[in-house]
């Protein structure tokens, strides 16, 4: 190889037949699996660490308390870890004194992030077809299905003598929450190449005005569930000497009262929701023929249970207290509001019928969460604990949809009036970008013009040449 008056190298034939001797490097093609293997991996990997988590803790409980409490030997043992993992997905059971289904919600925050996580996985590794949305949906049932169908099996193999898993709670609940988790994380997977925050790029998978009310429905489910937990918070700090006489009855040793802890700490959403049920209005009950509502106190004997010391006294309802009914309107401002603020609308009687529209999805949601956040304790005076769903759902679409619609109209007039009506109301955009999975686009064909005569002129050109 010689070398240039400007000092370049020149290269010569030989030179470059040597650098096509030169074999490029290796790229691993991504792995793909079939989508039915998939979900089948991804339901045995969310539900085997699940397990190997409660387990861990089920040993450790066995260990330091009575052995005869968590079941008799290492099989009993593992039986009552299964039924802990059945009840973090919400499914009950049946013991001797009754069935149980005071559960407690907090729990189902570990599966929950295994199965988001493994729709994620899901999205993409495996084979999925379609374009987003039905990507979305066919990853979910992917992950779903089995998953369902191996939380059956081992309800059936976790019942004994003295605790009996219901199996189609099971199968119905593990279904949805699967269902709900794998979506998140199958569209989570779908946007993190964005560059916009992660649930926001979610919002954009829906549809403008879905996307809109479902922003509204977000922001006043979560004032009315942040404002739950600070009026629990603040009872049981005022109700702090309860709480320990309360625990001093336990007397629970140092691994217990950790336990106690953890115990409380899972509950910490149904105590939420039982004061959204009582700032909504119709308030909850601790056993049959109890009520805590704004309108007044009627309990008698309660649990051992130290977060249940935030009850108020029998008798009329502490005025301090009357201060939460004004929670639901403040939720359903904050919903009208951002219903408005992510899709403004140039008709002005369109404007509240969104808010209430957010507001009665709101109230939806809180309706199915108030559900599931109460139960029978057993049998007897137990059987009727926590809010009842249908109520707190029907005032809550009332108080919620009401304020939401008279925000959502403040609002679009205030658009208005700084922006006119032709730029407050765009033309509906396309629709987000259509992604395609696997299946490449379509080519289109291009399709020459005929050649025409020589002398022959079109009749558009010949339009264009004439003299106006």
């Amino acid at each position: 190889m010689s070398t240039t008056e400007h000092g370049e190298p020149d290269l010569d034939d030989e030179d470059f037949d040597d650098l096509d001797e030169v074999e490029p490097p290796l790229v691993a093609d991504p792995v793909t699996r079939p989508l039915a293997v998939t979900g089948i991996v991804a339901a045995v990997w969310s539900a085997g660490i699940g397990l190997t988590v409660l387990t861990t803790i089920t040993l450790i409980g066995w260990i330091a308390a009575p052995r005869s409490a968590l079941g008799t030997g290492l099989p009993g043992v593992f039986r009552t870890a299964v039924g802990f993992w059945l009840v973090s997905h919400h499914a009950g059971f049946t013991a001797p004194h009754g069935r149980v289904g005071l559960l407690p919600l907090g729990l189902m925050v570990l599966p929950g992030t295994l199965l988001f996580r493994g729709g994620g996985w899901i999205a993409r590794t495996g084979r999925v077809r379609g374009r987003y949305r039905i990507g979305v949906v066919h990853a979910a049932l992917a992950l779903a299905v089995p998953y369902a169908v191996l939380s059956g099996l081992l309800a059936l193999a976790a019942r004994s003598s003295v605790v009996r898993p219901s199996a189609w709670q099971a199968l119905l609940l593990c279904f949805l929450l699967a269902l709900c988790a794998g979506g998140l994380g199958a569209a989570r997977a779908l946007v993190s190449t964005t560059n916009r925050a992660p649930w926001v790029a979610m919002l954009g998978l829906l549809p403008r005005r879905a996307r809109s009310v479902a922003a509204g429905a977000t922001g006043a489910t979560a004032v009315l569930l942040g404002s739950g937990i600070l009026i629990f918070l603040a009872s049981l700090l005022y109700h702090l000497p309860q709480a320990k006489n309360l625990f001093d009855v336990l007397k629970p040793g140092v691994v217990g009262g950790i336990l106690v802890f953890l115990i409380g700490l899972v509950y910490l959403p149904n105590a939420a929701l039982w004061a959204v049920a009582y700032a909504v209005g119709p308030g909850f009950s601790v056993g049959a023929g109890t009520s805590v509502s704004p309108s007044g106190v009627f309990v008698g004997m309660i649990p051992a249970f130290p977060p249940l010391a935030a009850l108020p006294e029998p008798g009329p309802a502490p005025i301090i207290s009357l201060f939460a009914l004004a929670v639901p309107f403040i939720a359903g401002a904050v919903g009208g509001v951002f219903t408005i603020r992510y899709l403004p609308t140039s008709t002005t009687e369109a404007a509240p019928l969104w808010g209430f529209v957010s507001g009665v999805l709101t109230a939806g949601v809180i309706a199915f969460l108030a559900a599931l956040s109460g139960g029978p304790l057993g049998g007897g005076r137990m059987a009727v604990m926590g809010p009842s769903a249908w109520q707190t759902g029907l005032l809550a679409a009332l108080e919620v949809g009401v304020s939401a619609a008279i925000a959502a109209w403040i609002a679009n007039w205030r658009v208005l009036r700084r922006v006119p009506p032709a730029e407050a109301a765009p033309a509906d955009e396309p629709e987000t970008e259509e992604v395609e999975f696997e299946d490449p686009e379509p080519v289109l064909a291009s399709i020459d013009e005929p050649s025409l005569p020589e002398g022959v002129i079109p009749i558009d050109e010949r339009r264009r040449r004439q003299p106006r």
